[in-house]
């Protein structure tokens, strides 16, 4: 989709646009292809990030969120960095120096996550699964009895690397029986996966405009919890660009951020969720995504590859596909761009094994019958 406008000086726009052009359908891991109605309203002329229209948007947008997230009785909070700034916020904000994180690992971006627990002088201890495999609520349970001293727990709700979707729901319970603090990365699952955040009793739970969302990058959002915001304002050298009680503060002053925010990715997030609620709502727009990853399982399973993520662990937004002996994942990524797909490569310890399918962001159920179709071709082509 090309958006046009009058131009003085087209002739510059045009020399980059045929380097960024579209040339392929995406399957990514993300960005994902954004939606028509998002990149329509990205394209409206700059204005004050303090003016009364741009505190309306603001506003409305942490509404919807709320609503979305389930999240009464917690913050939104809008983030001008990668969801990755969310999880240097929850360390910064919550754990003393030297303090201890027990940070769950079930793929590289769990992995991330006690790189920065540690690159913020914290103890990251860690509790890893095979790649494929999820945490279970008895493991947790017996991590953290052997571990009492952890301020905090975080969890990869939907590790991207992997496909696997952790039980939340469980694994909350668990880290609430044993009063810590829980911090969800939820980067590929806000959106396409279910969060109910009062019920769940998660701490900080945060995500990225370009995933699930089907927004381009360059905003974080998240919910945050009243005990956070406690923690927090004793909390010594928290920083300022993450400080979570200043952004707070900022809500309700301002009616906005302390620096400039990325308006345009505001506005899409907006529009997508009035997407939601104009498609009938949460649950019809999850359905959504669930349809789209259940007919990618089935269709790679009919090729006679294999899903990395264990039975009923499946993520609802990106699967990780196992290829046959002899096979590289980066073979099938390879010969699917010649075709005009881009899929993702597959990433971290298992990057030679796998590929991964992305179903985020804008697409339709043609599409991935489409790209199913020629992958089934390249899959046969490569075994000859």
């Amino acid at each position: 989709m090309e958006l046009r406008f009058d131009m003085e000086y087209e002739e510059a726009y045009r020399e980059l646009y045929e380097l960024v052009k579209p040339k392929y359908k995406l399957f990514t891991a993300g960005p994902v292809a954004c939606f028509p109605e998002v990149l329509a309203i990205m394209s409206v002329q700059m204005f004050s990030h303090r003016s009364a229209e741009a505190k309306e948007v603001h506003v409305d947008t942490l509404n919807r969120l709320k609503a979305f997230l389930e999240a009464d009785k917690g913050e939104v909070i809008l983030f001008p960095s990668s969801g990755t700034g969310f999880m240097e916020a929850a360390v910064r904000n919550t754990i003393p120096r030297g303090g201890k994180v027990l940070v769950t690992v079930i793929g590289a971006f769990g992995k991330r996550f006690a790189d920065v627990v540690k690159a913020n002088g914290r103890e990251a201890v860690v509790f890893e699964k095979e790649p494929g495999q999820a945490v279970k609520p008895e493991e947790l349970d017996d991590a953290l009895r052997k571990n009492p001293d952890v301020h905090a727990v975080t969890i990869t709700y939907n590790e991207t690397s992997t496909g696997v979707l952790n039980p939340l729901p469980e694994l909350a319970k668990v880290v609430k029986e044993h009063d810590k603090l829980l911090f969800v990365d939820a980067v590929s699952a806000m959106g396409g996966a279910d969060i109910r955040f009062d019920e769940w009793g998660i701490d900080l739970v945060f995500a990225s405009s370009q995933k699930a969302f089907g927004v381009p990058p360059g905003l974080a959002v998240a919910a945050v919890s009243e005990r956070v915001f406690e923690i927090a304002e004793k909390m010594p050298e928290r920083g300022w660009y993450f400080d979570l009680p200043l952004y707070k503060k900022f809500n309700e002053k301002k009616k906005g951020t302390p620096s400039t925010p990325p308006l345009p990715q505001i506005f899409g997030l907006n529009v997508v969720l009035r997407i939601v609620e104009k498609m009938g709502g949460k649950k019809e727009w999850l359905d959504m995504y669930r349809k789209r990853s259940e007919m990618i399982r089935e269709g790679v399973r009919e090729m006679g590859l294999g899903v990395l993520a264990e039975p009923g662990y499946e993520s609802p937004t990106i699967t990780a596909v196992v290829v046959p002996e002899g096979m590289k994942g980066v073979d099938v990524y390879n010969a699917m761009r010649e075709r005009g797909f881009e899929l993702a490569k597959g990433y971290g310890s298992v990057a030679e094994k796998t590929f991964r399918i992305g179903n985020m962001g804008y697409m339709t159920f043609e599409d991935i019958e489409e790209m199913l179709a020629n992958l089934r071709e390249v899959v046969e082509k490569l075994k000859a």
